[in-house]
């Protein structure tokens, strides 16, 4: 188990969210190199004083390579420390180093948050040597040993559990990503299949009258029945490895037409439809995305908005855009502010599937609103 725990480690590829360099990096860099700097100046029990202090100012820039460079960042950091307290050893000083340099800990938490697994093993054996040199060189106690190990290795730990959540959210993501592109290709499917089979039915009663018809529709009615069976038998084939093999369903699909069917008077809160007038040659894809989201909205608002008297939902068309609106007058859930949750996750990678845009928020009057953009004529 302990083998198999370690390959696992050892084959760990690096974070795919680590940050760049932002304002903050060097803003935490300059109040270390002034607080170094002013320890060195002020405090009067620092060995070689001098050499510590510019060692521990020299040091700090290296923080902006922690993310990029996690080991090498290590390597220098506990190099250098390691490197002190040899020569404290050497000439017979105690404690070479000011208190400042705890920002060492910092790369210990980036190695682990951000690298590989196996540049987490080898810097995690540099810090290691580092920690058992210090310990021989620089003894005090009991005390003072278990209490620097107990940080160092909370430092070590908030960098797995940072790095697991990060993980863990990120699968999580994926994973709603994949199901909502597979039930955007079932609707699609449902959908074409609907319209195809009526093709096909079409084209098979234009053969059974062609006897009085030119040969050449004949042909062309042969035509449009052999390319609307294959284009059936490509879909199906297509949802069946999106949908691991599951039987097909062939009813249609709802779309704004039945957005009328979500209104509600009772019980509380009342739910208002306004849809716009002649829409009926929306893409079908599009036409299901907005009963999905509007749908979804409604749950979220009906799940969240607490004391919420109404919620309107409303779809406005015009310059080749579909507007869907919903809103509710409810009191904002400060979980809900804070984590948007995976149901906006998936109304956000249908929206944008669809070469559109969502955004969804507080509203400034109160409440909540979820405002989607969709083309109208979807992007072949």
């Amino acid at each position: 188990m302990t083998t198999n725990a370690l390959s696992s480690l050892w084959a760990e590829p690096r974070a795919t969210d680590a940050p760049g360099r932002v304002s903050r990096d060097w803003v935490l860099v300059g109040v270390l190199m002034v607080t170094a700097l002013v320890e060195g100046v002020l405090r009067d029990d620092v060995a070689w004083r001098p050499f510590a202090t510019i060692v521990a100012v020299g040091l700090a820039p290296v923080l902006l390579w922690r993310r990029t460079h996690p080991l090498a960042c290590v390597v220098v950091a506990f190099g250098t420390a390691t490197a002190l307290g040899l020569a404290s050893l050497l000439g017979g000083a105690q404690s070479v180093g000011l208190n400042t340099m705890i920002y060492i800990l910092v790369f210990v938490y980036a190695l682990v948050r951000w690298d590989s697994g196996r540049e987490i093993v080898i810097g995690l054996a540099v810090v290691a040597v580092a920690a058992v040199f210090g310990i021989v060189t620089d003894y005090t106690g009991p005390t003072e040993l278990f209490g620097g190990l107990a940080v160092l290795a909370t430092a070590t730990a908030g960098g797995a559990a940072f790095r697991y959540r990060a993980e863990s959210w990120r699968r999580a993501v994926d994973q709603i990503r994949s199901q909502e592109r597979v039930g955007l290709a079932r609707e699609l499917h449902d959908m074409v299949a609907h319209h195809v089979s009526a093709i096909a039915v079409q084209a098979q009663a234009g053969r059974a009258i062609a006897g009085q018809r030119p040969e050449a529709a004949l042909e062309t009615l042969a035509v449009i029945e052999g390319e609307a069976s294959r284009t059936l038998a490509e879909m199906r084939a297509m949802v069946r490895v999106l949908r691991d093999r599951a039987p097909a369903e062939y009813a249609p699909q709802p779309g704004i037409a039945d957005l009328v069917s979500l209104a509600r008077r009772a019980p509380a809160p009342a739910v208002d439809v306004e849809l716009p007038d002649g829409l009926d040659e929306l893409p079908p894809q599009v036409d299901a995305a907005v009963y999905r989201l509007a749908q979804e909205a409604l749950t979220n608002a009906l799940r969240h908005a607490r004391n919420a008297s109404r919620v309107m939902i409303r779809v406005v068309e015009g310059a080749g855009r579909l507007r869907l609106r919903v809103t509710d007058d409810g009191q904002i859930d400060p979980a809900r502010s804070v984590n948007h949750g995976f149901g906006l996750l998936g109304m956000t990678e249908r929206v944008q599937l669809l070469g559109g845009t969502l955004r969804a928020g507080p509203a400034p009057e109160g409440g909540w609103t979820v405002d989607a953009e969709l083309p109208t004529k979807v992007r072949r």
